[in-house]
């Protein structure tokens, strides 16, 4: 008889495990695990003991969430580290509010249950909480939600003075929008995102693909996202709808999403969110019937061109038909394009190996950003040695280089990159342009 009770309560206490783990779907494990690690790297200053601190106390004890962050994100044991050492200030200062999530968190279980009623075919997705190394606040990985809580808790008062003056500006911007008070909309955001078929490959479909999420999480919180571009939108729309419209069928969207980086103290990133948002609102208003207007937005194919250009169409958010030939020419035409190279390369594609840095003038004002890339005749090789940098008039980029004799050099400098290829001023990216030469 005690072994059929001893049995019976095995059953009865496991299915009740089962049945706690299934219902859970907020996690915090990782943020706990970070703090002890974080302690145990300050205790030392021996690089390779905080390695193994940092990978068997925080990694290897990560939840699938945090994996799953490292895989999206492509965070290192090697960045956390670095981090830890370079601001001390900085995460004495997060910290107590990174250990504030669970409470932060209360009310995300309800508002679930609000996106569940809007669109009863949601599916269920788990919330991580997990520190990053600053470089995402939040992002989905198929059914998991994973938040950087370093970024997603802060406050006003966060000290961000150790960091470069272009991370400086952005974090301060970004703390001053009190995100520890927004974490219910950042979470439904993201949760949505759990629910969509595919990126956008196009400006329009990444705007759509995210401006679903704010006008999702709107309806279900009945606040608009809480960040600048939300501020700014409304007050210049007609503006943006003009830009956005010139590029929203090109493939480079680095001027309207993820450009949060900059020294500009008026600069306003992500308004391509406001764009996607604003376009699904138009659709949302005009539809009959409410509940089958949310499925279209969640279930829409961000991926496919003709689907998302049928879309905007249906929205009617420009009056007038749109003529996607010549708008895509338009586009061409107000990209810049290399103009010279100094020294010059001979007609045998020579440069003298003397030169210590090589000008790359534009037919537009560049900046802020430049990237380029080596050549396929590169062989592992670059001459640059350093970045050198925009002249004062920003039409011009110089290379430090230190060149090699009897050497084949292959560069590519490009415009279509997502955060830092080479643009001009008014956000168009640059034709790419291969700068290949030899030394004698």
């Amino acid at each position: 008889m005690k072994n059929v009770i001893s049995i019976l309560l095995l059953y009865f206490l496991s299915t009740y495990v089962a049945l706690a783990q299934q219902k859970q779907k907020v996690f915090f494990s990782d943020v706990d695990n970070f703090w002890v690690a974080y302690d145990s790297i300050r205790s030392t200053t021996d690089s390779l003991r905080q390695m193994q601190y940092i990978q068997k106390l925080y990694i290897d004890k990560g939840t699938p969430g945090l994996k799953a962050f490292m895989e999206v994100r492509a965070f290192t044991p090697q960045e956390w580290v670095s981090s830890i050492r370079r601001y001390p200030r900085f995460w004495a200062a997060i910290r107590p509010n990174t250990e504030r999530a669970k409470t932060a968190a209360q009310e995300i279980e309800p508002a679930i249950k609000k996106l569940k009623k809007l669109y009863p075919d949601l599916r269920p997705a788990s919330i991580y909480f997990t520190i990053g190394a600053l470089r995402s606040g939040g992002t989905v990985k198929d059914s998991l939600v994973l938040i950087g809580t370093e970024l997603a808790l802060g406050t006003a008062a966060t000290d961000v003075s150790e960091f470069s003056k272009s991370k400086q500006t952005f974090l301060a911007r970004h703390y001053k929008s009190e995100p520890s008070k927004n974490i219910v909309p950042l979470n439904i955001h993201e949760y949505v995102h759990t629910q969509e078929k595919a990126y956008g490959i196009t400006l329009l479909g990444q705007a759509l693909n995210e401006g679903v999420c704010d006008f999702v999480t709107e309806c279900v919180t009945g606040k608009v996202m809480p960040l600048p571009y939300m501020a700014y939108g409304p007050k210049h729309e007609q503006e943006l709808k003009e830009k956005f419209k010139v590029q929203m069928f090109s493939p480079y969207y680095g001027n309207w999403f993820y450009n949060q980086e900059s020294d500009d103290p008026n600069h306003v990133p992500d308004l391509g969110y406001y764009m996607g948002y604003a376009i699904c609102k138009t659709y949302y208003q005009q539809a009959k019937d409410k509940k089958r207007a949310i499925k279209e937005l969640i279930e829409l194919d961000f991926a496919n061109t003709d689907m998302v250009e049928a879309f905007l169409a249906k929205t009617h958010y420009y009056a007038e038909p749109l003529n996607k030939t010549k708008i895509l020419q338009a586009y061409e035409a107000n990209r810049p394009v290399v103009t010279s190279i100094t020294p010059a390369i001979s007609t045998d594609g020579f440069i003298a190996s003397d030169a210590q840095e090589i000008r790359v003038e534009f037919s537009k004002a560049m900046g802020p950003t430049a990237t380029t890339e080596l050549g396929p005749e590169a062989g592992g090789k670059t001459p640059v040695v350093r970045g050198g940098g925009f002249s004062a008039d920003k039409k011009s980029f110089i290379y430090k280089v230190n060149l090699k004799p009897g050497q084949t050099y292959d560069l590519i400098i490009t415009g279509l990159m997502e955060d830092n290829g080479f643009r001009s001023l008014d956000g168009f990216p640059l034709k790419s342009y291969e700068l290949k030469f030899k030394t004698r």
